[in-house]
């Protein structure tokens, strides 16, 4: 689910690993409410057959609610095993809902495929949608009056699997919609469009920001910021033509590499603002956390983010429970990537990679100046590696995981447990 329309490679090379397991290839189909008004006519498919994995790409422009029942629409969807709503206006896409096009793409998740998009393509993948038919709203407008004309819902269409009660928002901060999905949060619980009476927001931001959201409930952050906002208590004021009164709506940023456990939503991690009298909180997009999981988005997870091949670069996992968890990939057979880690004195990290198939990869731990203190180089394509070491010295110290392609490469992710005692 992407902050703007394009295909993030990233996150798509992710969806193709998860949905092939490595090997093998699939087919996609691009489905858009209009042609682009410059440059390509498939811009999706032209980003997405530059993958690994990638048999096919066929892009539909449907301009009409009825083109949802066409037969070889529906055929190439059903045969495919990932759909992507490419941007433009989410009314035309809700206006499938219904038709056999509805239903063609449930099957493709049903049976192990995905479905995602961008900007209007992230709109129509929450099972509350703001649809926009009756226009778009800023946030000025929709703190002023929750029930401005502009705002209207769409729901019941897509279902996902750990992703119910979910209203997504694009452009997040270029455009700052933070308001805005504030207030459709409110509505969606006082109009009971949400179960169990909260409603979760999912804000990505544009310029390469991608939410991956996998089988199991689990979402990485790709590329920009993200922020899950939560609404879980009544509004003290939400009413038409009247501004909004909500206090403490529950906000997570996601940066990049963060993880947010959709199917074990987290009670911790957050930071609170509220909107009194259609006046926002300062600083919206940015708080400390009231309590802290160990890691953004309350998941002891962080994946790669690319560049990470660096130790000025490397990813900062000192912030990751224990025991904690980094994932990534060998995309070149000269790829390394790299985690920062700290440990206290008397403190041993144990960290244990589990190696793809695809190809070898060796574990190195560092010290602050990048001098190798462990290593394991076990030979073999798939080969698992292990490292242990203790801090003796006094305080804290700076280390640092590398992972280093050794043979092959490929897009199947590593993940390496890393447990502090």
């Amino acid at each position: 689910m992407n902050g703007a329309g394009a295909v993030i490679p990233a996150s798509m090379s992710r969806a193709v690993d998860d949905i092939t397991g490595g090997t093998g290839t699939m087919d996609v189909v691009v489905l858009a409410g209009s042609a682009p008004t410059s440059g390509s006519a498939t811009p999706e498919c032209d980003t997405v057959m530059t993958l690994t994995g990638v048999n096919s790409c066929t892009t539909w422009t449907l301009t009409a609610a009825n083109d949802g029942n066409n037969s070889q629409v529906n055929a190439d969807v059903r045969n495919a095993e990932f759909v992507y709503f490419a941007g433009g206006d989410q009314c035309r896409y809700s206006a499938w809902k219904g038709t056999a096009l509805e239903a063609s793409v449930e099957s493709v998740v049903a049976k192990g495929g995905g479905s995602g998009g961008g900007s209007a393509g992230h709109h129509i993948n929450s099972p509350i949608v703001y649809d926009a038919c009756n226009g778009s709203v800023t946030s000025a407008e929709a703190l002023a009056n929750p029930y401005d004309r502009y705002i209207s819902f769409t729901t019941g269409m897509f279902q996902w699997p750990n992703y119910a009660g979910v209203i997504n928002d694009s452009h997040f901060v270029a455009r700052d919609r933070m308001g805005r999905t504030m207030s459709f949060l409110a509505r969606a619980v006082k109009d009971g469009l949400a179960p169990g009476g909260a409603a979760w927001g999912v804000g990505v931001e544009e310029g390469g920001g991608s939410l991956y959201l996998d089988r199991n409930g689990m979402a990485t952050q790709y590329g920009k910021d993200a922020y899950v906002v939560l609404a879980d208590h009544q509004p003290e004021q939400a009413v038409d033509r009247k501004p909004l009164t909500y206090s403490g709506f529950k906000i997570w940023r996601l940066t990049p590499g963060s993880t947010f456990d959709f199917k074990n939503r987290p009670s911790c991690g957050y930071y609170l603002r509220s909107v009194t009298n259609g006046v926002a909180d300062a600083n919206l997009y940015t708080g400390t956390p009231q309590t802290n999981c160990g890691s953004q988005g309350g998941s002891g997870t962080l994946a790669e983010t690319e560049p990470n091949d660096t130790r000025d670069a490397a990813n900062d996992a000192t912030a990751l429970a224990s025991p904690g968890t980094v994932t990534g990939s060998m995309k070149s057979t000269t790829d390394r990537d790299y985690f920062k880690v700290a440990l206290n004195s008397g403190q041993t990290a144990s960290v244990n990679c589990a190696v793809p198939t695809a190809y070898d990869a060796d574990l190195y731990w560092l010290d602050s100046t990048g001098s190798t203190l462990e290593r394991s180089v076990n030979n073999g394509a798939g080969s698992d590696e292990s490292v242990s070491f203790t801090r003796t010295s006094a305080g804290a110290g700076t280390y640092y995981l590398e992972l280093e392609a050794y043979a092959g490469s490929g897009t199947a992710s590593y993940s390496c447990s890393v447990t502090k005692s």
